[in-house]
């Protein structure tokens, strides 16, 4: 491979070295101890290999009516849960009842009620060691962190993963790109502007990828300064969401069935798939229609797949249905090389009212509200195009971060509110890093859990982090603005848990989230919520919390129980009141 450890590690994970160094002697002396039901935890900066033993008990328990924390700490749950994903946990989910297979309904977000979710701290795996920093980890991750080979068997030839020793090893390839992203990346390019140039020159600043596999597509879209939100299922290579993220890529766990994607319409000028194994030819297009949702006027669509340069078997049937149903829906083939077609998006509404007028096309209620998509069933209409004056002409990226998104109009947030939170945030951003003290590589993944207009992601902008922006649907509908910010997100319910492996993330954000979810009827508490963070938080991972005082003190009170140092401090809040920050950080324990 023609590469030291030392040289792949910069300076700050020397740290790593010391932890993982500490983390071999532990599980040597775990054969002598295994049975003792205890947990030892490790935390920067480590002088020595000293260990502290934990009263906490490894058991697995459930979320009981009456929400009550052991006195000695959160309970620990047993090994085999150290990948739980909740919501997409094929145990549970084969004892539900009238899903629908052929849809993969079975893939998609199916919760366990409140008191069928274990209630106790997922541990991370024996020999999880702290992960590679970017960018580094674009490239290698430690493979005792995502410990499966099977992508790595399937896919080696495909150039997805390979093992390298202790590591896995990424080369950028993919299904229908084995000579690596980049040459593909620019051939899409190439084909989308007739041989004059890139995809920014497209106008394509932010993309969907449908079946991500380890998100290579999208790392090497960085480098173009491209924003994509990658998604793929939890399915028979069901660890591809898991290395996407251990790499540093923005991905989550989805699968278009029969929900629409928790993604706001027109906010994306390319949905890609390669191999994504979506029949897009199937129940009468309807999967080609939530693409349409989400295409921006004048978007693409990227497949490459057999039916596009494959003929046998099947295939020459699917393309004619793919041509029928993307004709009727007003959809141009403008490209067709080697294995992939390329569709454009018209911006006109013409095509649309005229294909409606002749029955070809049914096009949506217009009370229908295109933006608000969470746990929304799939539309088998189209969404008419909005009118010419009502588009807005977006800028590409940086410029794009720091326009008023003239979505945020139709819910009442002017621009002068809009600047004021920008402004707001770029101040506070710098203040947090400081009271980290963390150097520059030390956070990649980074999740705001209640975003607003997206000023905190905005202001992180000059940082080597990505940021995934979430909107609970019960706030007002700022996603599609802080799309046309540039940005990535989601919508999510945080009464429920989130589609990603447990994990995933070195900091996550809260900006008056729990003071929302108070009283909301649900029935979640400020535990589950603070469960669920410490699920999907990277340990020596940070959460900070800005709230009222009552929850900042609660808190407080309950992070040691979550094996949390924690402290608060005072800053400037919103209309230069002081306001309280709580910084929490996640210990580095194991469980032997």
């Amino acid at each position: 491979m023609g590469f030291s450890l030392s040289s792949m590690l910069d300076v700050q994970s020397g740290k790593v070295v010391v932890l993982a160094f500490t983390l071999m002697i532990v599980t040597f002396f775990a054969g002598t101890l295994f049975g003792t039901k205890h947990v030892i935890y490790m935390q920067e900066p480590l002088i020595s290999t000293g260990k502290q033993w934990l009263s906490n008990k490894v058991v697995l328990n459930f979320r009981a009516d009456v929400l009550k924390i052991p006195v000695e700490g959160m309970n620990v749950c047993p090994l085999n849960y150290t990948e739980y994903v909740p919501c997409h946990d094929l145990t549970y989910i084969s004892t539900l009842k009238n899903l629908n297979y052929s849809r993969r309904e079975n893939f998609e977000r199916n919760c366990p009620p409140l008191e069928e979710r274990p209630f106790c701290l997922i541990p991370p795996p024996k020999e999880y060691k702290i992960p590679i920093k970017w960018p580094i980890s674009k490239d290698y991750v430690w493979r005792s962190n995502v410990n499966h080979s099977h992508l790595a068997e399937v896919k080696g030839g495909q150039n997805w993963v390979h093992e390298q020793g202790k590591l896995w090893w990424f080369p950028g390839g993919g299904t229908h790109f084995k000579h690596g992203a980049l040459e593909y990346i620019q051939r899409l390019g190439n084909m989308i502007t007739n041989e004059t140039g890139d995809l920014r020159a497209a106008g394509v600043m932010q993309v969907l990828d449908v079946g991500c596999g380890v998100a290579s597509f999208s790392a090497y879209l960085l480098t173009l300064g491209i924003q994509t939100m990658s998604f793929a299922p939890k399915d028979g290579h069901e660890n591809q969401i898991q290395f996407a993220l251990e790499r540093g890529i923005g991905a989550m766990i989805s699968v278009l069935g029969t929900t629409q994607l928790p993604y706001p319409s027109n906010s994306f000028e390319m949905v890609h798939c390669s191999r994504c194994r979506v029949d897009w030819h199937e129940n009468d297009g309807i999967l080609l229609k939530e693409v349409d949702r989400l295409l921006r006027a004048s978007g693409y669509f990227v497949y490459s797949a057999p039916p596009a340069y494959r003929k046998d078997k099947d295939y020459p049937h699917q393309w004619e249905k793919l041509m029928n149903l993307t004709a009727s829906m007003c959809w141009n083939l403008i490209a067709r090389q080697v294995q992939t077609a390329i569709w454009f998006k018209p911006g006109e509404r013409a095509c649309q009212l005229e294909k409606a007028k002749s029955k070809s096309l049914v096009l949506c209620d217009q009370a229908h509200d295109p933006e608000q998509s969470w746990k929304k069933p799939l539309q088998n209409c189209l969404t008419l195009n909005p009118e010419a004056e009502n588009i807005q002409q977006l800028p590409p990226l940086p410029e794009r971060l720091s326009i008023f998104p003239k979505r945020l109009e139709k819910i009442g947030i002017t621009a002068e509110n809009f600047s004021a939170d920008t402004a707001f945030w770029q101040r506070q951003v710098g203040e947090y890093w400081k009271l980290m003290n963390v150097s520059k590589y030390d956070i990649r993944n980074v999740m705001d859990m209640n975003s607003f207009y997206g000023g905190f992601a905005a202001a992180l902008s000059t940082k080597p982090v990505w940021v995934m922006n979430i909107i609970p649907p019960s706030s007002r509908n700022t996603l599609p603005a802080i799309y046309d910010r540039g940005l990535i997100g989601s919508f999510h319910d945080w009464c429920e848990p989130f589609s990603t492996y447990p994990r995933t993330y070195d900091l996550i954000h809260a900006f008056r989230l729990f003071s929302h979810y108070r009283g909301d009827g649900k029935g979640c508490q400020i535990e589950d919520i603070i469960l669920e963070v410490d699920r999907i938080l990277r340990p020596l991972g940070f959460f900070i919390i800005r709230d009222d005082s009552t929850i900042i003190s609660k808190v407080t009170d309950i992070a040691p129980k979550f094996l949390w140092d924690a402290k608060v401090y005072s800053l400037e809040g919103v209309g230069n009141q002081g306001e309280q920050l709580l910084i929490c950080q996640k210990k580095f324990w194991i469980t032997v």
